[in-house]
């Protein structure tokens, strides 16, 4: 093994990330940017926390960033070089609002706020800066779609574990049949991926970055397997079963996701024939995404094959999502968003379909938007007969 890779992004990335923000507030008409968004705070700061009542609240502006937070949490954001100046407060509720410790009060500044703040959280901060006017803007949501190289590299270190995670569920199962053993449940089989990909990257990394999913994913296997996002239950693994690895991890805070769909034992007609479909959707979706797309247009162009396969009914959501410090983020890869694609963007290509009564059906992969197509994060392999397991 070489150098143990660094999750944390350091200190010159996020001041290239501010100043890219003053720049875009400038071009908004916008004097400051006030967050409490978990992610944006991450996004412009390295500061990565388990949000709860305690505000930790991000405040930019020309002169400084500051990083308003409770004092309980001050040495964590040393520890992680939060990228700010930081003022703590005493505790929550206090006797003192947290938001009152913000800088600027009496200013009239016009201060941008995320769509994702509460009506109770822009409350409190009208009444913490009582001369600013107030008003959603995306300035942050859109520059988080667009990754640094920097982000790049985490993201495809993420994609990586990911598939040494499929592999190793897939080993998990291949031991069991092997031995005559029985067979794992799907909560044992979500629980050994998991610990494997959180292994690996506390064995090959430094300072690994914590956040709510490490290393895991959604687990289930036959019938439940046409739930999209049924959770992992007791139900063992049996000959015959179409089941999914629906799996993905975080390397810096930057997510990927990848998921197969297997088939234990010698695949029926069906189980081919739905297989195949979702595979062929998944492919055209691929040479669809690039820059310049739309992104409904790219949807409609890979869920259409399933359609035109006499298996329309069985869809139940869009081709996939943006990627990032969530899992789940702009832009959406689905009727009604004809935002176009630009490079260095990341989204999941996920097209399903989902039989009652019998499996689901899914294949996804983390795709990085180019100038000239899309380049597969995740590279585990997709056709069936790869992912067929004989006992």
């Amino acid at each position: 093994m070489g150098t143990p890779l660094s999750q944390r992004l350091p200190g010159e990335h996020y001041r290239t990330v501010q100043d890219a923000v003053r720049d875009r507030l400038a071009g908004a008409g916008l004097d400051a940017l006030c967050t409490d968004d978990p992610s944006d705070v991450a996004y412009l700061t390295g500061f990565f926390h388990h949000p709860g009542e305690r505000p930790v609240t991000v405040l930019l502006d020309a002169e400084r960033t500051v990083l308003v937070l409770p004092e309980l949490e001050r040495e964590h954001a040393q520890a992680q070089h939060a990228a700010g100046d930081l003022v703590a407060y005493p505790e929550y509720p206090g006797l003192r609002p947290p938001l009152s410790y913000l800088p600027g009060t009496g200013r009239r500044d016009r201060i941008g706020v995320p769509g994702s703040m509460t009506l109770a959280r822009r409350d409190a901060l009208r009444a913490a800066l009582p001369a600013a006017t107030l008003s959603v803007t995306p300035v942050v949501e859109a520059m988080r779609q667009v990754k640094y190289p920097a982000e790049i590299a985490l993201h495809a270190e993420a994609a990586r574990i990911t598939d040494r995670m499929l592999a190793a569920g897939r080993e998990l199962i291949e031991q069991a049949v092997a031995a005559g053993a029985d067979l794992p449940s799907e909560a044992e089989l979500a629980a050994h991926v998991g610990g494997v990909g959180t292994g690996i990257m506390y064995a090959e990394h430094t300072d690994v970055v914590v956040v709510g999913m490490l290393a895991g994913g959604l687990v289930y296997a036959g019938a439940r397997s046409a739930h999209p996002h049924a959770l992992p239950s007791e139900y063992r693994l049996r000959d015959g079963d179409t089941f999914m690895l629906s799996l993905g991890c975080a390397v810096g805070g930057r997510y990927v996701e990848g998921e197969r769909t297997f088939v234990l034992g010698e695949p029926t007609a069906d189980q081919r024939r739905y297989h195949d479909a979702v595979r062929e959707a998944q492919q055209v979706g691929a040479d669809a995404i690039r820059a310049g797309a739309v992104c409904s247009e790219v949807n409609r162009r890979c869920l259409q094959v399933i359609v035109d396969a006499g298996l329309g009914e069985y869809l139940r959501h869009r081709q996939g999502h943006g990627i990032g410090l969530g899992m789940h983020e702009p832009p959406w890869l689905a009727d009604g968003d004809d935002t176009v694609l630009a490079a260095n963007m990341i989204v999941s290509n996920e097209p399903g379909l989902y039989v009652p009564g019998h499996a689901g059906y899914r294949i996804s992969d983390s795709m990085l938007v180019t100038e000239t197509g899309a380049r597969r994060l995740t590279s585990y392999p997709r056709q069936l007969d790869d992912l067929v397991i004989c006992p």
